[in-house]
């Protein structure tokens, strides 16, 4: 079994309110418009590739399916997670995820979609939708159908380094001039509430779901806020976000030399800052901005060094 960390190539997206910015991550990007980066998925819409080791090309769905050793033989019948980088260069449609009983009884056995971002760069003043005001569902209805936008929308400033959690059932939307990672139950179910009546490419009003929108939507609003604690070891700073069923997201502050050990099933590290160096069983590998690996089950314990700030996340 690979006792290797497992570096990946993400796959990219065109949105309508992508830009150009995912290229500061050292990545080329495909369009003028790139929207996403799906750094570790197994979504069937678009998996991420293994490049490097004995499973060099294999996509991380083959990996769940074949190598079920690599993630402590965990269960389930696909990989539980997505982590995405998203370039708003734009702002994005106002909307909403259903949780997994919803999704898997009207969208053909998808998981629901809770997720959680931590906001890596954004332009001041940059904003986001979280929530919204509503006190009733006949009040939510009544708003939605009356384009009572500015009245219902709750809008919240953010800044570099803010995170928020996001259940299934919470009215969101992501600001115009923001970077971030998205850490996310492995589901593509979008539904969308408003759009800021904008066409596409050939004119057309882009399609909305104000029915199964209503049907999701937690109301009244619930905001969770997010605690973070905060674990000081040397050469690095652990900082805990937030712990939920589908996943634990911390950030990793490598400040010089640090030892961890692996004790997970297994662990997604994204780096949006930095560089630096991985050494397990007296082999270095080299990472930097924009990197991604996967740390699999019994890799044990293993030594960062460099400047950088990592995302990880795990069950």
């Amino acid at each position: 079994m690979s006792k290797e960390p497992l570096f990946f190539n993400p796959i990219f997206k065109d949105r309508i309110w992508g830009g150009t910015k995912l290229t500061s991550f050292h990545y080329t990007i495909p369009t003028e418009t790139t929207g996403e980066c799906w750094a570790f998925s197994a979504h069937p819409n678009g998996q991420s590739v293994v490049k490097n080791g004995e499973y060099e090309g294999v996509t991380l769905g083959e990996l769940w399916e074949k190598h079920r050793e690599l993630f402590g033989h965990i269960e389930g019948d696909r990989f539980p997670l997505l982590t995405k980088i998203l370039d708003a260069n734009q702002d994005l449609s106002v909307q909403v995820h259903p949780n997994d009983e919803y999704a898997n009884e009207h969208e053909n056995g998808e998981l629901g979609k809770t997720e959680c971002w931590y906001i890596i760069d954004c332009e001041e003043g940059a904003e986001i939708i979280y929530g919204h005001h509503a006190k009733t569902k006949e009040e939510l209805v009544s708003m939605i159908e009356d384009g009572e936008w500015d009245k219902l929308l709750r809008r919240v400033k953010i800044k570099p380094g803010d995170f928020f959690f996001v259940p299934s059932g919470t009215i969101h939307a992501i600001g115009a001039g923001t970077i971030i990672l998205e850490t996310q139950q492995n589901s593509d179910t979008t539904y969308r509430v408003f759009d800021f009546n904008r066409k596409d490419a050939e004119g057309n009003l882009r399609e909305l779901h104000i029915e199964k929108s209503i049907e999701v939507t937690q109301t009244p609003s619930s905001h969770t806020e997010v605690t973070p604690t905060t674990e000081q070891i040397d050469g690095a700073e652990i900082t805990t976000y937030v712990e939920c069923p589908y996943f634990t997201v911390q950030k990793w502050t490598l400040s010089g030399t640090t030892t961890l050990t692996q004790e997970k099933p297994f662990t997604l590290v994204s780096v949006i800052d930095g560089d630096g160096e991985l050494t397990h069983n007296g082999t270095t590998y080299s990472f930097r901005k924009g990197d991604h690996f996967l740390l699999p089950y019994e890799f044990g314990q293993y030594t960062l060094n460099g400047h950088a700030d990592l995302i990880a996340s795990y069950l």
